[in-house]
């Protein structure tokens, strides 16, 4: 989904309460590394990784200049051979310490072993943040959750869209004599496609 499709749905969204819960749960999300400098570990279930989710905060992460977006994606099913980036194995939730962001994306409430990693995680220090169904064991592990119950308005995939662009846009601006030549560039494109003023 492109940002104009989420400013779609934010037009459609206005006045419900998922707006403001998305906003929240994602300044909690972007609150939690860049106060610690970065360490995002995102995971999901044996059945239902969070791929998508983690290359639009990739993308957010670049596109807002808040490298601690960007997430490690902890696959249940990493092998050795696997791309660097798709070789981090569960066994890094137990090795996870205080100043890492931990994300657990579930449609359905996580197995024991996920549970097990994720217990290990917050024993460590690491802050757990919850997308997912709202109950069980996981959302009273976790430090933030967003509850997205079964046959809600919105599907889990959905408000991932919400949570990333909100993650990326609340990013605080940077100092004024640090600016990025990409942030000058965009204000220099915007003032060129302007129209020029109305006379009267």
């Amino acid at each position: 989904m492109d940002a104009v499709r989420v400013a779609l749905l934010r037009e459609v969204l206005a006045g419900t309460e998922w707006l403001g819960a998305a906003r929240r749960f994602a300044g909690a999300l972007r609150g939690s590394v860049v106060s610690h400098g970065g360490g995002l570990l995102l995971v999901g279930t044996q059945e239902y990784e969070p791929w998508h989710l983690a290359a639009h905060l990739v993308d957010e992460a670049a596109w807002s200049g808040t490298p601690e977006l960007t997430p490690t994606l902890v696959r249940h099913g990493a092998r050795p051979s696997d791309p660097a980036h798709l070789a981090v194995g569960l066994g890094r939730l137990a090795a996870a310490r205080r100043g890492e962001t931990l994300l657990v994306v579930s449609p359905a409430g996580p197995d024991c072993r996920l549970l097990e990693r994720v217990h290990d995680a917050r024993r460590g220090g690491a802050t757990v943040l919850a997308l997912g169904p709202g109950e069980g064991e996981i959302a009273s592990m976790a430090h933030e959750s967003l509850a997205v119950p079964e046959g809600s308005e919105l599907d889990l995939d959905t408000v991932q869209h919400l949570v990333s662009a909100a993650a990326g846009e609340n990013a605080l601006p940077a100092p004024r004599g640090n600016r990025r030549l990409r942030d000058r560039l965009y204000r220099l494109a915007e003032q060129l496609t302007a129209p020029p003023p109305a006379r009267w």
